[in-house]
């Protein structure tokens, strides 16, 4: 493990040397994102810019309302990245730009669609695009950020090949953690969630959503005991780390009446890389599918379990760096 991790060190120097912060002359641009989770995409992906993430951690998007401070930001920001649309902030910020009170450009869901991204069937609700999480389907991190690249290119031209060269270290990144753990997964497996934006942390992996604790936003949360029978046909169950006590408690509960493994993920997060959490979020997937849900895992064989999910997370951010540094040290020759 030691050796391991002192090679993925030495990988992340190298790096640093391929991929260095940027030192163009010169205002910064200001991008704006509406959540934590998006601004680590932009961040990781062009670290010469400055961020700004809109809505503080801890507070439901959905009920969100900018401030007066917040608009006058929004107003200065060359760039606004936005989940797609459909959050009251979001749709508030296109009404301004539709007045010509905000010259930035604001980046929705078809701007991301030139890209490939792409909104998951809510298979539990009518089939119904899921606009819920779509952060954490990498692919859709990927769209995200080359919008984002072309949006920053449009205002600011004089950096072009340097944020070209950033957004493709950052998909090279990406895909070789995509990769790395595409190869460990049964495409045919199934999972019972605990609310929609958890289906993007699966689907990408082959792991089909078949049901949800709580179906939508607006719909209330399901009883436990009507979904025994459907998570006991499923192989792992998934629940947001970082979701109100009464659903994870639920979530246990619905985990330990079915006898199935129990899979937590970050769906929020306010710090760090997209690329550390995605490691994060899928190591924990993988472990469940294991059958290694610390839910139910005795004491004793815990430790192994973390050595694990150490090894996930070397194998994908060795790769992913790699591939990044390659990448780097091709496009500068």
């Amino acid at each position: 493990m030691r050796r391991a991790l002192l090679i993925v060190a030495v990988v992340i120097a190298l790096s640093g040397l391929f991929f260095p912060p940027a030192t163009a002359s010169g205002e910064k641009p200001l991008v704006v994102a509406t959540i934590g989770p998006l601004g680590s995409i932009v961040r990781e992906a062009f670290p010469g810019v400055d961020v700004v993430v809109l809505i503080p951690p801890g507070v439901d998007p959905h009920d969100y309302q900018m401030t007066a401070e917040q608009v006058e930001l929004v107003q200065r920001a060359s760039v606004i990245v936005t989940t797609g649309g459909h959050l009251p902030v979001e749709k508030r910020m296109v009404e301004l730009k539709e007045n010509g009170e905000i010259a930035g450009k604001i980046l929705l869901v078809d701007d991301y669609k030139k890209y490939g991204f792409r909104y998951l069937k809510e298979h539990w609700y009518n089939e119904k695009d899921n606009p819920h999480g779509v952060w954490l389907d990498p692919y859709n991190a990927i769209a995200i950020a080359e919008a984002t690249e072309e949006a920053l290119i449009q205002s600011d031209p004089a950096r072009e090949n340097e944020y070209r060269l950033q957004f493709e270290a950052f998909k090279a990144r990406v895909l070789g953690i995509v990769e790395a753990y595409r190869a460990l997964i049964n495409s045919n497996a199934t999972a019972v969630i605990q609310m929609p934006p958890d289906q993007y942390a699966l689907e990408w992996l082959g792991i089909k959503a078949v049901e949800a604790l709580k179906p939508e936003e607006e719909v209330p949360a399901k009883g436990v005991d009507t979904l025994v029978e459907k998570a006991k046909e499923a192989d792992i169950l998934v629940y947001g780390l970082d979701s109100p006590d009464q659903m994870k408690k639920a979530m246990m509960e619905l985990a330990e009446k079915s006898e199935k493994p129990l899979a937590g993920i970050t769906v929020f997060w306010s710090s760090g890389n997209y690329t550390e959490w995605l490691v994060k979020n899928t190591a924990a997937i993988i472990e469940a599918l294991k059958g290694e849900s610390l839910r139910e895992t005795p004491q004793e064989t815990r430790k192994e379990t973390g050595t694990n999910t150490e090894r996930y997370i070397l194998l994908s951010l060795l790769t992913g760096i790699v591939l990044g540094t390659a990448l780097g040290v091709i496009m500068k020759k």
